[in-house]
């Protein structure tokens, strides 16, 4: 790891850039229309006391839930930028604050709502909304006060208006769109397979994935020998259940769709059972404290995993960024995921405030057609087309490696693959 001192000085040419370039978002209109969420008054943590604050809630895994490491480090990834533009002078004439009403949520749907009810009042925005059907519990009401949220999810449905209300600012792939880049990568750079068995989280989450994978398998030819539903261990107890289906009838390589634990347990016993295939994982799989479990040895040589955005190793300028506005190295990757979906929120807020409306309704308004930019972190992403263009979709290929800063590193940072160039999707993947 290279020390802090010597790492910001290697990235001083980068964060003049980041001033530089998010210095554009800080052009104001002569006179702007605010409402919910936006005050004259400074925010707590100001950079020009002289500018007001739009405030932006976050409601998130941050504390114990089962995917809290990932949270987390989404959560500093988004304090990370927009401290930066904050620093280069916000949005027009405000800066934008996500920690004043930011909660924690455990990943429970109930108190998601709980706390969305609690938040909501003072936000113009949510920053993070972290689940597939935490978000669904409350989009209805969102829908009904015209409140827009961060994506803390990559569920297909909110590529679609007729699922995400237009509420929900998605970049990159989804689950589904995942699991056929996944194995389409696999086919071209390992073998070709043709049995495959899947272990997912019910839900959107895993019915997602899996159901991608079984696209793949029929556009392919392949043959799922199972398709598996599960819960994390909190719920569950343990994954004997599944590893047993696997073991009873074995395939070339085993898609994941769990969290952390559940995939290190999963690998751990399948190998120490005499499984000698292979395994990819969801984005949500991958955590590098699995290099400190039991299981570190087989996850090392035998798992691979996807991931939306250029990770802490990667070359784009959007990476960069990220790496230069880190106060300290990230505790795991999902601080680049936090980074990267942030850049649609400033976008849209860049674009109300020029419209001179940053009211609810103005912001809801100004994602029609916008398109954004996520500085090579993904491919450009245009909102209000209707249906997502799939074979403008690409993944991050990543493998764990323990002498590689948070434990991983980048295999290939733009993978797109022949199936989804062939396939049409008119509608989420998994819809529950």
């Amino acid at each position: 790891m290279v020390p802090i001192r010597r790492r910001r000085g290697l990235f001083r040419a980068a964060a003049a850039a980041i001033a530089m370039g998010f210095a554009l978002a800080a052009c104001s209109s002569a006179s702007t229309e605010t409402g919910q969420g936006v005050t004259s008054a400074p925010c707590p943590q100001a950079v020009d006391k002289s500018k007001g604050c739009i405030y932006l809630g976050v409601l998130s895994d941050l504390e114990a839930g089962p995917f809290a490491p990932l949270g987390k480090a989404l959560n500093d990834g988004q304090l990370a930028f927009w401290r930066e533009v904050n620093k280069a002078g916000g949005i027009g004439n405000y800066e934008v604050d996500i920690t004043t009403y930011a909660r924690d949520t455990a990943y429970d749907p109930g108190l998601h709502r709980e706390k969305f009810h609690e938040i909501e009042p003072n936000v113009l925005a949510l920053a993070m909304s972290f689940g597939t059907a935490q978000t669904l519990s409350v989009l209805p009401e969102m829908d009904a006060v015209d409140l827009l949220t961060g994506a803390g999810t990559l569920w297909s449905g909110w590529q679609y208006r007729e699922t995400d209300r237009n509420l929900v600012l998605d970049t990159g792939y989804s689950y589904c769109t995942e699991a056929i880049m996944g194995l389409d990568w696999f086919a071209q750079f390992q073998s070709r397979p043709r049995t495959i068995a899947v272990v997912a989280f019910r839900g959107n989450y895993g019915g997602d994935y899996a159901n991608g994978a079984l696209r793949w398998a029929s556009e392919n030819n392949a043959i799922v020998n199972a398709r598996i539903d599960t819960g994390p261990n909190a719920e569950v107890g343990n994954q004997d259940g599944p590893v047993a289906e696997i073991l009873a009838n074995p395939p070339e390589v085993v898609l994941l769709a769990t969290g952390p634990a559940e995939t290190a347990e999963i690998i751990g016993k399948l190998v120490a059972g005499g499984y000698d295939g292979r395994f990819l994982g969801s984005t949500p799989t991958w955590n590098g404290a699995l290099l400190k479990t039991p299981a570190a040895a087989a996850i090392t040589s035998l798992y691979n995993y996807t991931s939306p955005y250029d990770g802490w190793d990667g070359r784009s300028i959007g990476a960069q960024h990220a790496r230069a506005a880190a106060l300290q190295p990230p505790t795991n990757w999902g601080y680049n995921l936090g980074w990267a979906v942030s850049y649609p929120m400033k976008a849209v807020l860049s674009s109300a405030e020029a419209a001179g409306d940053l009211t609810r309704a103005g912001v809801r308004g100004a994602l029609e057609g916008l398109s954004v930019d996520s500085e090579g972190m993904a491919a450009v992403h245009n909102y209000g087309s209707g249906e997502p263009d799939l074979t403008k979709q690409q993944a991050v290929i990543g493998v764990p490696d323990a002498n590689a800063p948070l434990g991983s590193r980048t295999l290939v940072p733009d993978f797109r693959g022949p199936t989804l160039q062939r396939v049409t999707l008119h509608g989420p993947c998994a819809r529950l």
